[in-house]
């Protein structure tokens, strides 16, 4: 499996899958979760509604709309109350089912965006190592090819050292 990482916009990715860190109602919102239902058409959140719900730290599949990428993986991401909630578990969680439910899917190659960093309030530098690690340790053998998508150049600089270390 090869780790590549780039700077930008997530839904430019053309990637058999890109994650979406969605809420738990599948409702869209801000964040990389807006961007992709703008961006994909209302075809992802029809597809998010007959799903209807995800729990905190699982992933759902639904097409990609309109996107270059075959498929959105939605991951519920834990909102930060301070690491004694079992947060790092459940951010380990949303990259490991998200993996899994890609190969289940017969997807080779996926984006991830920084999940929780957000309006959810994660530490960049630990959700990074996080999800570094977890791609490493719990990727299936048939992803190919894993790709950290940073919007802002903070999480990309943060990623950029984890990766070359």
């Amino acid at each position: 499996m090869r780790i590549e990482l780039k700077k930008g916009d997530i839904t430019h990715q053309e990637t058999d899958a890109i994650v979406n860190a969605a809420n738990n109602e599948l409702k869209g919102g801000g964040g990389v979760d807006g961007a992709i239902h703008r961006a994909g058409g209302p075809a992802i959140m029809k597809e998010c509604q007959e799903i209807g719900y995800c729990e905190t730290g699982q992933a759902v599949i639904t097409t990609a709309g309109k996107l270059p990428a075959k498929k959105v993986i939605h991951t519920v991401g834990p909102v930060w109350k301070g690491g004694d909630q079992n947060e790092e578990a459940l951010l380990s969680s949303c990259y490991k089912t998200s993996l899994e439910l890609a190969a289940k899917n017969d997807l080779k190659t996926i984006a991830f965006p920084n999940i929780s960093t957000g309006v959810y309030g994660y530490p960049k530098q630990k959700a990074a190592k996080i999800a570094v690690n977890t791609v490493k340790d719990t990727a299936p053998p048939k992803i190919e090819r894993v790709i950290f998508v940073c919007f802002d150049d903070e999480n990309h600089e943060i990623y950029e050292n984890l990766l070359n270390n």
